[in-house]
């Protein structure tokens, strides 16, 4: 019999965050992140990481387990989050992942396994030193070309993601699929769009408020250009370090990008299959989603 597991996801500025935390208080769950940024250790405000007060109490696998000059592929995610799942089981607790990182949640529910291709930094520079004449576009159509299986769930506007799959591409390492291990609640929370860019707009203001600038810069003076730099909501801040642009030019591109992604997200999830929305706007949602849970832990 399959573990059963809840994979609660949606769009960024959802409110993924809240609710995993109010089903791991009222299912004896704990959580594991699905975000990509969150992993790194000082990487803080610009991706909304739950603080200690924000857990209230429970148990959070996936955040600040790398420092943020080290590297962390999906293939390392599927690894941590099987480890993490058997913990979680272990102590009859049910698990919660949260989170929207597509690549993450695609090798996760079609059980993808990762060939461990050795990472070649000569090869890197080689298409970074390309991706800044001709565009990321290229390099996403180089990939197409050489194996169209790695785009599937890939952010094709991360450069990170994008060369560290030409990479695997290149060398090999194919990327291979098992039966899924898990048997996933897909729930995916959603809200009216015109809400959803009206609270990622308020989320940055805030963020800003709350020292975003100062993280950004920190973190850079430390550790200059590493993996998490490339996120949204820290690459833009660059700029206006160097006194490129203005503050309100920041500001409104960290929004844009922001906006796109999750329209890209959206995207995502509409191509995915036995997917449960979950509309947050519904004032009774939350007592139907826990009634259905319920059956399906019956099962």
């Amino acid at each position: 019999m399959k573990n059963k597991v809840i994979f609660l996801l949606g769009a960024t500025g959802c409110g993924k965050s809240d609710l995993a935390i109010k089903l791991a208080k009222d299912f004896n769950g704990e959580i594991i992140s699905a975000d990509s940024v969150q992993v790194f250790k000082g990487f803080d405000i610009g991706s909304a990481k739950v603080t200690k007060e924000e857990m209230q109490g429970i148990k959070h696998y996936g955040i600040d387990i790398k420092q943020p000059n080290e590297s962390f592929s999906a293939g390392e995610y599927v690894q941590y989050t099987h480890h993490a799942i058997n913990e979680i089981v272990a102590k009859g607790k049910l698990p919660i992942i949260a989170g929207g990182t597509g690549l993450y949640v695609k090798s996760l529910v079609n059980g993808y396994n990762f060939g461990g291709t050795e990472k070649n930094e000569e090869f890197r520079k080689e298409i970074d030193a390309l991706i800044d004449t001709q565009g990321l576009d290229m390099a996403v159509e180089r990939l197409k070309q050489l194996n169209p299986k790695l785009l599937e769930g890939l952010d094709v506007k991360n450069k990170v993601r994008v060369v560290r799959a030409l990479e695997i591409a290149t060398f090999g390492g194919e990327r291979t699929q098992d039966e899924c291990k898990y048997d996933f609640k897909l729930l995916a929370t959603t809200r009216p769009r015109k809400e959803m860019y009206a609270r990622i707009n308020k989320r940055f203001d805030i963020m800003v408020e709350n020292g975003l600038i100062d993280e950004v810069k920190s973190l850079y003076d430390k550790y200059g250009d590493c993996q998490p730099m490339t996120a949204i909501g820290y690459k833009e801040v660059l700029p206006y370090l160097r006194g490129e642009i203005t503050k309100e030019e920041m500001t409104e591109k960290i929004k844009q990008n922001t906006r796109h992604y999750a329209k890209r997200q959206l995207t995502f999830l509409r191509g995915m299959e036995n997917v449960q929305a979950v509309d947050l706007t519904d004032e009774n949602y939350y007592q139907k989603l826990k009634e259905n849970i319920i059956e399906w832990l019956k099962q």
